[in-house]
């Protein structure tokens, strides 16, 4: 279970770190997708921030597992709000649905395997 927690972990700090990079940056991609969602490019700093909150919240789970868990429950919120914003504005672009899916299925194992290691309490 050890392996798994930390494999999963790990990679979800990867891809939310680097998620909010290119939030950081303004990366072309983001910036046309929050102009398809009418979400304000002025948002994207504030949103690579939670992004970037999370991953450092998951990886400070390793250490402090009640971190770990509210970065996990953090990250779902994130997704689901990202999911009405995408239904909001009718995208019916698929590849952004199965980002949006990816990066969901990853924050929910994360904080799965982070509860089944470390326990509920």
């Amino acid at each position: 279970m050890r392996v798994a927690y930390a494999a999963v972990t790990l990679m979800a700090v990867i891809a939310y770190a680097y998620a909010a990079v290119l939030n950081f940056t303004h990366n072309k991609s983001v910036a046309q997708t929050a102009e398809r969602l009418n979400v304000p490019v002025s948002w994207q700093v504030p949103l690579g921030s939670l992004l970037g909150a999370g991953s450092a919240g998951l990886l400070a789970g390793f250490a402090v597992p009640a971190v770990g868990t509210a970065a996990g429950c953090g990250l779902l919120l994130y997704f689901v709000c990202a999911a009405g914003f995408h239904i909001r504005a009718r995208d019916t672009l698929f590849s952004a649905w199965v980002t949006w899916s990816a990066f969901f299925a990853l924050a929910s194992a994360a904080l799965a395997v982070s509860l089944a290691y470390h326990g509920a309490a």
